[in-house]
């Protein structure tokens, strides 16, 4: 079902009985720990073997529960046999916040896994669940683990993109990869939906040149890091990234419009409850982004939330011909952002 890789990094366990995969191998099995802390890999992994489950039987029946807020005998209700027999694939998210209930009941599980059902566990780190944890790599031709760590290296993410382009039969330039990766070296799906913009708008081979037509060179990335430096705080470190990426030529349109994705995500996400999964439908985004959204949140109110939105309505008006001064409005939109809406 999918290409071999490096070998997944070895979980922090001493020791355990099931394999270790990395997530572009998952495979089915009648329990599968989706392990690490790398959100974007994780659903990959889980949506490819939804598609794959789907791909093998058209009835398969997809339910999701929640973890942290689970209630006893769920588990075994969802597996139990069907009238018609459907297999089933029973997606659990929030391991890492479980109530003692699903411990209880999924230590259970382990010893008795129902037929043509496959149960996929997310869990996101942490010590929370622990026995469960050992439970299930102690449970040898029952589970799998998928190691979803997070890619650090730029090898790493560069090796990921190559496989991006691999996987769809395209031939990519040394140089155009670089460049992608550089772009979008902070957030793996961000830098997966470059991938696939490209291969989807352009024919014939990627070239560098190709990036720069597309992300404006280093344009595309000035703008994500001087949003991610603002958002997190750092406010010298987003004034320098803003000076730096104006002096190169970019644009401050494509730069407040970088802003304004982030803190729409923001908005949209502040208040909500439930996992990304459970929430991706109803606020029309990708699990991975509303969980970058909810660690933007960090140190946010929705006051100072409420005049940031003010002000990057009020710069997007004066980068587009309302001001003298546009980048007077683009540095006052940095520091109202850097300050989480305080300035």
């Amino acid at each position: 079902m999918a290409t071999r890789s490096a070998p997944a990094k070895a979980a922090k366990t001493a020791k355990a009985a099931i394999p270790q995969l990395s997530w572009n191998e998952i495979r089915p099995a009648s329990v599968i720990l989706v392990s690490g802390t790398e959100t974007f890999l994780a659903e990959r992994a889980i949506t490819r073997l939804r598609d794959f489950l789907r791909g093998e039987d058209p009835s398969l029946e997809v339910t999701d529960i929640a973890a942290d807020g689970y209630a006893r005998g769920e588990l075994m209700t969802l597996a139990s046999p069907s009238l018609f027999g459907e297999p089933r694939l029973i997606r659990v998210s929030s391991v890492e916040k479980c109530s003692d209930d699903f411990i209880v009941d999924a230590i259970d599980y382990l010893s008795s896994p129902a037929e043509d059902t496959v149960v996929v566990l997310r869990h996101g780190g942490g010590v929370r669940g622990k026995k469960l944890l050992d439970a299930i790599r102690a449970a040898s031709g029952v589970a799998i683990e998928i190691v979803c760590a997070e890619l650090k290296k730029d090898q790493e993410k560069y090796d990921f993109a190559t496989a991006e382009f691999r996987s769809e039969g395209r031939k990519v330039a040394p140089g155009a990869l670089r460049a992608l990766v550089s772009a979008f070296s902070d957030d793996i799906g961000e830098l997966s939906a470059a991938c696939r913009q490209l291969m989807s708008d352009v024919s014939g081979e990627i070239t560098e040149a190709t990036v720069a037509r597309y992300y404006g060179g280093r344009v595309e990335t000035s703008a994500f890091t001087v949003a991610d430096a603002a958002i997190a705080g750092r406010h010298g470190d987003a004034l320098v990234g803003l000076r730096q990426a104006l002096s190169s030529g970019a644009d401050p349109v494509p730069l407040v419009a970088a802003f304004a994705m982030k803190v729409r995500g923001m908005a949209k996400v502040a208040g909500e409850r439930g996992s990304s999964g459970q929430l991706a439908g109803k606020l029309g985004m990708a699990p991975w982004q509303i969980d970058r959204a909810r660690r933007d949140l960090a140190g946010w109110d929705d006051e100072g939330l409420g005049r940031a939105i003010t002000a990057l309505a009020e710069t997007d008006a004066a980068v587009k011909g309302a001001s003298r001064d546009p980048i007077y409005a683009l540095e006052r939109l940095v520091s109202v952002i850097a300050s989480r809406g305080r300035a």
